[in-house]
Order: C-alpha cells, then sequence, then structure tokens
C-alpha cells in the first residue's frame, strides 16, 4: 500500500515538499483550509509554529505535513498528547499514513518500535527525554498536541522542559483553546534560532450550539436519539459512573438489528478476557460504549473503532475524549456542571 514516505521528494526543498505534500492531501480528495495552508508553508521553511484553531479545522493534517517535513530532512520527529488513549490513536493514523516501520511509540508503560524516525508519547516521556539528553538527544522536531496543556498546575512541567531543553528542535504547538502566545513566540525565537509563526483562525467548520435541560437524564437522551443527535457521548466525571451508567442504560432500544449485526461482525474473535471485558461485550453489541483512561488500550481501542464506524449510539465515559481523541460525535451531554479537581468542587470551564 502506497504510504506518504512514498511521496518525499528527493530534494527538501520547501517548495517541493509543500507541492508533494499538498499533491497527497488533494489526492485523499481534501482541499487545504487557509489557516492549515498558511501553517504548513511556515513548517516546510523550517520556522516554529504555534496554531491555534477550532476543534474540526485539520491540525491532524499539519501535523502529518510537518511529520512529512522532517522524514525529507532526515530528522528523528517526536508526536505528544496529554493521555495514553490520544497518543495510541495518534500511533495507529500515523501508521496508516507512513507505514509501520516508521512510527513507533513510548507511554511510559509501553514501548513499539522506539526506534523508528517518527515517535508517538506522552508529555511526559518527551519531557524525560528532554532532561536527561538535551541537545544531545536525537529530536530534530517535536509536534505538541492539546499545548494548552501547558497552563495545567500539575502537569504544565511536561509541556515546558523541552522548550527549555531541546533548542534544537523545530517546534510546532497546537490547541483549539491559547491565548495570548506573545511571549512563546519570542522565547522559541530566541532559543531555538528559528523565527516563529503564529496562526490562528476563528473559523469553525462544525457550528456549535448550546442548551440546558433539567429534564432527567434518561428521558433527555432518548428524545436526542428520536432526534437523530446520536452518537451522544455522556460525560461523567468518575470511571465508576461512567460504567454504572452504560448498564442504567440497557434497557433503553439503541440499535436495530442490522446494526447489531454490523456491531458483531466488527467486533469478529475479539476476546474479552476480564470481567469488565464481558460487560463490555453486552454494553457494546447494545450500541453502547465506555471509555476512560483506566480501560485496558484494547477495549479503549475497540470502542474507538466502533465509534468511527459510526456504530455506536451513545458512549458513557470520562472528560478523555476532550482531550482530541478523534470519534464522530454529534451530542456531548454534561452529567454535572461542576467537577471535583482534587481540591475543591468547581465549576467547568471551557
Amino acid at each position: 500500500m502506497n504510504t506518504l514516505i512514498d511521496q518525499l521528494p528527493r530534494d527538501a526543498d520547501p517548495d517541493a515538499l509543500f507541492e508533494a505534500f499538498s499533491t497527497w492531501v488533494e489526492g485523499r480528495g481534501i482541499s487545504l483550509y487557509p489557516a492549515q495552508e498558511e501553517a504548513l508553508i511556515e513548517v516546510v521553511s523550517g520556522a516554529n509554529v504555534i496554531l491555534s484553531t477550532p476543534t474540526g479545522s485539520g491540525k491532524s493534517l499539519v501535523a502529518a505535513g510537518a511529520h512529512f517535513t522532517a522524514l525529507a530532512n532526515d530528522q528523528v520527529t517526536f508526536y505528544t498528547a496529554p493521555i495514553k488513549a490520544l497518543v495510541s490513536e495518534k500511533f495507529f493514523e500515523l501508521c496508516k499514513i507512513f507505514g509501520t516501520e516508521n512510527v513507533g511509540m513510548l507511554t511510559g508503560d509501553a514501548s513499539v518500535n522506539a526506534d523508528a524516525p517518527v515517535i508517538c508519547c506522552t508529555a511526559e516521556v518527551l519531557a524525560s527525554i528532554a532532561l536527561r539528553d538535551g541537545r544531545d538527544a536525537d529530536i530534530g522536531q517535536v509536534v505538541m498536541d492539546e499545548f494548552h496543556f501547558y497552563a495545567e498546575p500539575d502537569r504544565g512541567w511536561a509541556w515546558q522542559i523541552p522548550l527549555l531543553e531541546l533548542e534544537q528542535a523545530q517546534f510546532v504547538l497546537m490547541s483549539a483553546t491559547l491565548g495570548d502566545v506573545s511571549r512563546f513566540e519570542e522565547d522559541l525565537t530566541r532559543r531555538t534560532g528559528r523565527p516563529t509563526a503564529v496562526v490562528r483562525s476563528a473559523t469553525r467548520p462544525v457550528p456549535l450550539s448550546y442548551e440546558y435541560r433539567a429534564t432527567p437524564l434518561t428521558e433527555t437522551l432518548t428524545e436526542l436519539l428520536e432526534t437523530r443527535q446520536a452518537p451522544v457521548y455522556i460525560v461523567h466525571f468518575t470511571q465508576a459512573a461512567a460504567v454504572e451508567r452504560a448498564q442504567a442504560l440497557m434497557s433503553i432500544n439503541m440499535c436495530t438489528r442490522a446494526e447489531k449485526d454490523e456491531i458483531a461482525a466488527l467486533i469478529g474473535n475479539f476476546r474479552f478476557t476480564t470481567k469488565f471485558g464481558r460487560n463490555l461485550s453486552r454494553y457494546v453489541r447494545h450500541g453502547i460504549g465506555v471509555h476512560h483512561a483506566g480501560m485496558l488500550p484494547k477495549y479503549r481501542r475497540l470502542v474507538e473503532r466502533l465509534a468511527q464506524a459510526g456504530l455506536l449510539k451513545v458512549i458513557c465515559g470520562t472528560d478523555t475524549l476532550g482531550v482530541g481523541v478523534n470519534v464522530p460525535i454529534r451530542t456531548v451531554l454534561f452529567t454535572a456542571l461542576t467537577k471535583y479537581d482534587g481540591q475543591r468542587v468547581r465549576t467547568l470551564r471551557a
């Protein structure tokens, strides 16, 4: 199967790189948004890029273009994300784009093809490498997804350390929720010796609407299903609550017989080897998914595959999917507007 690697030009000239990547994108029936085009031009030119565009605006495509550029320049390129679920999803996605032999994954408790030129890892893994090796690290480029985690009081250090220690690298920092980034722009330029481009766009490909309901959740969910507002992602703030909700919703008829047959066909010979797995098997065959960071990766991946195929009507989960895991969701239903953050109960914020 042809991969993006096959499109690498003989000459790593910026114009040739942009043309090769654009041709590949067009071959997939995709037209670049202006912000994507601007960001890619800066990336192939060697600049650092801070990309602040809304959810659904194609930041993943810019990341792929960045990895493509690094490979053309014989550089090792790292993609970082805040959670293992997103790292795993990106690993499989990039394997399809660049070929399995060219992509590896490091999550702290798992290592796959660690010597590959494209590495997907958690932010903490990259921070550890940066602290250990600094400028001697064989890292030519870093793509940081969900960069707004820099502001997290408990984990922000993992996004800060690579910026301080990996001065040899080109940085692509991406988020849908960035404010004033002038400090990063100036500091990155000074530390890396590269110009830093800030690319912004307020254009949202998928419009958002909000409403508040005082009706019981089951009643609200039934209405959403009847009015074709599925798939619905129900946000809980503990893993146990998400599983309990999935069990409680088994009384609602979610899928037709034909849809259940499709689910069974996709599941195939998948082995549900634990007590949770056997319960999950019942849920997903009913059109209900469960998704949280405490699940075994194989179960989480199965739920994501079923969701990406459009076969799950409801997913009961924590805020894991709010951190960039790409599944088609039409409606997000919050079970509460407050959350305990480890110290106090606080009102949710964007």
